[in-house]
């Protein structure tokens, strides 16, 4: 068939793009290419916590983009804003709660993050509220290892990411997007005017082609030099009974990470039940992305008994749901861009975890870079950047295993990093995630 835009990818990134790409041209034919179903991926996979910033918070944009922090806070709410406005224009039920971002810290190295936090918080213009010690933080949410902790209101909440896919789709289909599942992109070829995209048992001519594949392996080969794919896994437990539920506290229904290298991330659904990851990064040789891998015994076993640590009082909970995925992560831990075939292919890639509400952003910015428009965004250095490669194979896995080794043993260790993180944090490589 033929189209001015092709988009590759039916996750978050590319149902922005398609809707982006109608509201600018709503004459403008847009075929979309899924390899499986649309949110197969991390799109519908994630945690369900949808951030204003773009640069996987405040401390990790103040360090690598200190001159233009100003600036993608603003064009980080502005898109949260965006993102608020469409879940209620295209009627999205997707149970978006902005409910902020609650830390609370874990271990003694961790004490003095909570004036670092506040201080950062307050000159970037959020509102936060502080819990200084354990009794405080507890009687917020009832855990025997948190010390203290620290809200930030404002700048976020959470929301079920898989009927957010399912909203775009619907909000898509209706602005005549022409929208193919269980069609996997095979490759691409530059042709006369244009670009096409080969699928099993045909292509889509088009003039412009948009990449949205995540962790998946990209068309354009020079991409999978800033890519590692990272499997994330999580646990979702029974629906909490009354009791159980007065038992944790939690009445604000903040989503939450705490402050260790090896972190988990939680949330309370619509049904009050907890959704329990992170903690494990697996990374295997050479980067697969295959459907077997999104089981793990081990670090299934290690979330549960991770789970019970931080809320023993909830001894006997069922786990009914488990899942897993791999996660787009770049050296960054943000999304980077960059076009091909002589600019008529764009792309937007490496959230890094990060992608719920930053996926409008990337596909409008992606989207601008294949017209050609000179904007406020194409113009930075954010965007213009890409970020460090990877080392090859089997380098990579190497520095890799060795990171998440150094980082473990941080967290044993009081906080202290290392030679190795040290060097690592020397040459900006960021891995403090």
């Amino acid at each position: 068939m033929d189209a001015d835009l092709c988009i590759v990818g039916g996750g978050f990134t590319g149902l922005w793009a398609a809707l982006h790409a109608k509201a600018d041209d709503p004459g403008r034919e847009v075929v979309l290419l899924e390899g499986h179903t649309v949110g197969f991926g991390a799109s519908g996979r994630n945690g369900g916590f949808v951030s204003a910033s773009l640069t996987h918070g405040l401390s990790n944009g103040l360090a690598r983009f200190p001159d233009e922090l100003d600036l993608l806070e603003r064009w980080g709410r502005a898109n949260l804003r965006g993102l608020v406005a469409d879940v209620e224009r295209y009627r999205i039920d997707c149970d978006l709660e902005l409910t902020g971002e609650l830390l609370p810290i874990v271990a003694p190295y961790q004490d003095s993050w909570l004036e670092e936090e506040r201080e950062l918080a307050d000159r970037y213009g959020y509102e936060v509220e502080v819990f200084p010690d354990a009794a405080a933080m507890q009687a917020e949410v009832a855990s025997p290892i948190y010390r203290g902790g620290i809200w930030t209101k404002g700048c976020g909440g959470v929301l079920d990411p898989a009927r957010l896919a399912a909203g775009l789709l619907g909000a898509a289909l209706g602005a005549g997007v022409r929208v193919h599942e269980h069609s996997p992109a095979q490759r691409l070829e530059s042709a006369a005017g244009g670009i096409v995209v080969r699928a099993p048992g045909g292509a889509v001519r088009a003039r412009r082609a948009l990449l949205a594949t995540s962790a998946f392996p990209p068309l354009v080969r020079s991409i999978r030099r800033y890519i590692a794919p990272v499997y994330d896994y999580v646990l979702v437990t029974e629906p909490l009974s009354p009791a159980r539920r007065d038992a944790i506290g939690w009445r604000r229904r903040q989503g939450i990470a705490d402050g260790g290298n090896q972190f988990h991330y939680y949330r309370l659904t619509r049904g009050d039940r907890i959704l329990w990851g992170g903690f494990d990064a697996v990374y295997r040789f050479g980067g697969p992305v295959r459907d077997d891998l999104d089981e793990h015994e081990p670090t299934f076993a290690r979330l549960a008994q991770n789970f019970l640590t931080t809320f023993p009082q909830l001894e006997g909970i069922r786990f009914t749901h488990r899942w897993g995925g791999a996660i787009d992560t770049c050296s960054r831990f943000s999304v980077f861009f960059g076009t091909a075939h002589r600019g008529r292919v764009a792309y937007a890639t490496g959230y890094t975890g990060l992608g719920v509400a930053a996926t409008r952003f990337g596909a409008r910015v992606a989207l601008d870079l294949l017209d050609g428009r000179s904007t406020e965004a194409t113009r930075s250095r954010y965007v213009r950047r890409k970020p460090v490669p990877f080392p090859p194979e089997p380098l990579r896995t190497a520095v890799i295993q060795l990171t998440r080794n150094r980082l473990a043993a941080a967290d044993r260790r009081d906080g202290r990093r290392g030679l190795w993180l040290g060097l690592l944090d020397r040459l900006g490589l960021g891995f403090d995630s």
